[in-house]
């Protein structure tokens, strides 16, 4: 058979885009066909618009902390349609710089518009927005259609005009009274940002704690500092109805078996994502789904071995370096008969809240529950110059290692650039560096990375014992005093 394309793209998200340039790189015929805009959620409705929000935000929570040093009032009123219109303008640039259709089809690529639909294994039709249909067929194909914000069914939500990510953006004035729906990671960002604008903010849990995939220890900080900021944050708390009253929206929250009621005028549902496969017809390629997304395996490969899935569609990791790490298994190894597999030892997440939320590899939780032997190395973020030069004091290193090789098995960071510390942390673990190779290599000073080789020196630290001292002490006669051990001592 004569296939239109070496190599077909369904999506044009972070996993869509590198795999077609991968796909182009390599000699190989590629389309990629996008419903949309390239750039996908991340551009569009995600990473990007909330990370320039968070970033406004910041700048104008600062503003307000510079009244203590100056005379007089530092700042005005917020005009809203300013903050949007910059978070639009910084999107619009990320898109040109980076994801604009001639970009691709430089490379060779055919960007196509529209809607894909498989007809057989090897084929598929894409319809178009004037509704004329495209017939394609391909020797290979991946599916990185990502996902889209899920929704419970929840008594009255249907009635109610709620917002998710894919509204949030787009508002035109500031809420007055903000709730959200989820205390994950796009809950708690967008309750700090829209508290530091000026609006009340109310967040709703279910479990008994924010941020369910961190460590609670750490999350714990995290909701004292954003409780200070004058969020109401309810864990342990179910949303059971929703209904409108006048121009506001009222909340029927229960809690321990108690009912209490709270009124909003916007309500975010930030409760995860679910994959954008409803209008593929995977049944008709043959393709293994469920309501979570396409069944991969390690090797991003589908049940139809010509096949493949990266990113949100697969149900699996919702980040997009996840989603770029996957699209580069997927495509070496569609393009290449490679038996890459994804690297699931070393997936780093931060939550970019004032402070960050970090982590990497595996959760201290998952250690004590495997039987794992490891240590806990501390370092407090108060003991970091730089954070006490910025007043930014409130932050914690905690790295799981091997007590005697060192060797890191995950780590959890809360603090200023915490993403930038778990960085050095993924490097070091995915080319088996040890924490006393971290020690000993110079970071400069006063740096935010130079918390990550003092969180690396408490490995000396613990490793000292008063048996090693006195050897040293006859050995070269010195006469100074034997420190006492102490597990938890930090330096």
């Amino acid at each position: 058979m004569n296939y239109d394309y070496d190599l077909i793209v369904i999506g044009g998200g972070a996993a869509g885009l590198t795999s077609a340039g991968i796909g182009a790189s390599l000699g190989a015929k590629t389309a990629m066909i996008e419903a949309h805009r390239l750039g996908g959620d991340c551009t569009w409705t995600g990473c990007i618009p909330s990370k320039a929000l968070l970033h406004i935000a910041k700048i104008i929570h600062n503003a307000k902390k510079t009244e203590q040093f100056i005379n007089g009032s530092s700042i005005g009123n917020l005009d809203f349609s300013k903050v949007r219109a910059e978070v639009h303008r910084i999107r619009e640039e990320v898109y040109h710089d980076a994801d604009r259709p001639e970009i691709f089809t430089d490379m060779g690529i055919d960007v196509i518009e529209g809607f894909a639909s498989f007809l057989t294994p090897k084929q598929l039709e894409v319809t178009k927005e004037d509704g004329s249909v495209l017939m394609l067929s391909s020797k290979k194909f991946i599916i990185a259609t990502g996902s889209k914000a899920r929704v419970f069914p929840i008594e009255g939500l249907d009635t109610i005009n709620f917002l998710t990510n894919e509204s949030l953006f787009e508002l035109d004035v500031l809420p007055e009274n903000l709730g959200i729906l989820g205390g994950g990671p796009i809950g708690m960002e967008m309750a700090q940002a829209f508290r530091r604008l000026g609006a009340k903010v109310s967040v709703i849990e279910m479990a008994d704690h924010i941020m369910p995939r961190d460590h609670p220890e750490l999350t714990d900080i995290l909701k004292d500092l954003i409780t200070s900021e004058g969020v109401n944050i309810y864990t342990n708390t179910k949303l059971i109805k929703a209904s409108k009253i006048n121009n506001n929206i009222l909340l029927t929250l229960e809690s321990n078996d108690e009912v209490r009621e709270i009124k909003v005028s916007h309500l975010l549902v930030a409760t995860g994502r679910k994959p954008n496969i409803e209008k593929l017809n995977l049944d008709k390629a043959g393709v293994k789904f469920t309501a979570n997304g396409i069944d991969v395996n390690d090797a991003c490969r589908t049940n139809v071995k010509h096949i493949y899935a990266a990113g949100d569609v697969t149900g699996r990791y919702a980040f997009t370096h996840m989603a770029e790490h996957m699209a580069k298994v997927a495509s070496t190894n569609a393009l290449l008969r490679l038996h890459q597999k994804m690297d699931l030892k070393h997936i780093p997440w931060v939550t970019f809240t004032d402070p960050e939320l970090a982590h990497v590899g595996m959760m201290e939780s998952d250690l004590k529950k495997q039987g794992q032997s490891y240590k806990l190395y501390r370092f407090p973020y108060k003991k970091v110059d730089r954070a006490l030069a910025e007043n930014a004091p409130d932050g914690w290193i905690r790295v799981y290692a091997k007590p005697l090789s060192g060797k890191i098995l995950g780590a959890d960071v809360i603090g200023v650039s915490a993403g930038e510390i778990i960085s050095e942390y993924a490097l070091a673990m995915k080319n088996g560096l040890s924490l006393k190779q971290i020690a000993d290599t110079i970071h400069p000073y006063p740096t935010y990375g130079l918390a990550a080789r003092r969180g690396a020196d408490q490995w000396y630290v613990q490793n000292q014992r008063p048996w090693i001292t006195k050897i040293i002490k006859k050995i070269f006669g010195y006469t100074g005093a034997v420190q006492e051990y102490n597990p938890d001592k930090i330096l």
